[in-house]
């Protein structure tokens, strides 16, 4: 009976151990198929993390712009900086700023004793050639007669008829000389070169006048206000739609009437430090309105109409590429595209071409996006995006 228990305890051993084997198997197994499958989910979750989450913006409709609308400055049709002809004293001046004059107006008077002094001097120098010009001519035609009788030589007829000449010579040139004089003498009077405004005066009774515009100053400026010139500096983008006759809107601060002006003419070459064209226009104001060196915004209209969209402006990218925005397909897979801005909002931007009010754009794109990469779209709710503002259907140049 002992070796009998025996024997059934030796076996219950054994199957215990085999259990326990099989237990210990069935353990690590189930860990390391654990282990596995939370490896597998560890790299999956690395992979979705390395995707780039985004947000869309909202983009809108801006409409269509026909115009662009610039800074201009207004400027006199004719403005004429009066100096004086003759040296002297300003005797008298006649008009003040503000003051409207007709050309020929006298608008000053200056006192030239010295110029008064040499046309005295000239005038008289002339009476002496004369006086010596007639004698000639009196000995000339004595001596012509005396050589019909041959009591004088050829030879002397002529040194008399040459004298005669010379003296007449001395005479044109005393002629020349007063009325050179005589033309001097007339700038005393300071007059208007045309019809206009006395925009300013830098001169007063008693100051010394010096001639010419080179060593003194300008006494008066005129300026010719009846027609206005309107300088715009345009865009290259928009430089080629400007043509000579298009009509152009005007505003200007402290007036509530809306301004017509025409295109007249370009400087024709896009300034190089600028990147715009300067352009010419020209506004009638007979009423005289508006004055020289008036601020105005001036609205073109343009010939052909381009379709705007409006999104935020941190869905840009600058690169050397230019400006770009970031757009995703139907599998979230990224495409640049290459964007012209036609309106700066600050906060939002105007865009003329590149992009359409089906695609989804990007918002805050990361700096090292490309063509391609994978993203994760976040919902748009979680983003705060706000709906772009409505504006006019214009936009400013540059």
């Amino acid at each position: 009976m002992v070796v009998e228990t025996n024997v059934v305890t030796s076996k219950g051993l054994k199957v215990g151990a085999v259990l326990l084997a099989c237990v210990a198997v069935i353990v690590v197994a189930s860990g390391l198929i654990s282990r596995s499958s939370e490896g597998a989910k560890l790299n999956q979750w690395t992979a979705e993390q390395a995707i780039p989450s985004v947000a869309l913006v909202n983009i809108s409709d801006a409409g269509t712009s026909d115009g662009i609308v610039l800074p201009g400055r207004l400027e006199a049709f004719y403005r004429a900086q009066i100096y004086a002809r003759v040296s002297g004293y300003l005797k008298a001046w006649y008009t003040d700023i503000g003051a409207r004059v007709t050309a020929g107006q006298t608008l000053a008077v200056i006192e030239t004793p010295d110029l008064d002094q040499q046309l005295e001097q000239a005038r008289a120098d002339l009476e002496t050639a004369r006086a010596k010009e007639s004698l000639a001519e009196t000995s000339a035609k004595r001596w012509q007669t005396m050589l019909a009788s041959d009591s004088v030589s050829q030879q002397a007829v002529d040194e008399k008829n040459g004298d005669l000449a010379a003296k007449q010579t001395i005479v044109n040139a005393e002629i020349a000389n007063v009325k050179r004089l005589e033309a001097l003498d007339s700038f005393k009077k300071i007059v208007a070169p045309f019809d206009g405004v006395v925009t300013s005066r830098d001169t007063d009774v008693g100051a010394l006048i010096d001639a010419g515009g080179g060593r003194g100053k300008q006494l008066f400026t005129v300026s010719d206000i009846h027609k206005l010139r309107v300088y715009v500096s345009v865009p290259q983008d928009d430089a080629p739609s400007i043509q000579s006759g298009m009509i152009a809107q005007l505003t200007v601060p402290g007036h509530d009437e809306v301004f017509t002006a025409k295109v007249d003419s370009s400087s024709g070459a896009v300034n190089a430090d600028t990147g715009t064209l300067l352009v010419e226009l020209s506004l009638d104001d007979p009423a005289g309105k508006l004055m020289p060196g008036d601020f105005a915004n001036v609205k073109i209209k343009l010939s052909s109409e381009m379709h705007l969209i409006r999104l935020p402006a941190s869905a840009l990218i600058f690169r050397s590429a230019g400006l770009q925005v970031a757009t995703i397909d139907a599998n979230n897979r990224v495409s640049l595209r290459a964007v012209t801005v036609k309106r700066d909002l600050g906060g939002w931007v105007e865009v003329a071409s590149g992009v359409s009010l089906q695609d989804k754009i990007i918002d805050s794109p990361p700096d090292a996006i490309s063509d391609g990469d994978q993203v994760h779209v976040v919902d748009a709710a979680t983003a705060n995006l706000s709906v772009a503002p409505a504006a006019k259907a214009e936009h400013v140049g540059g």
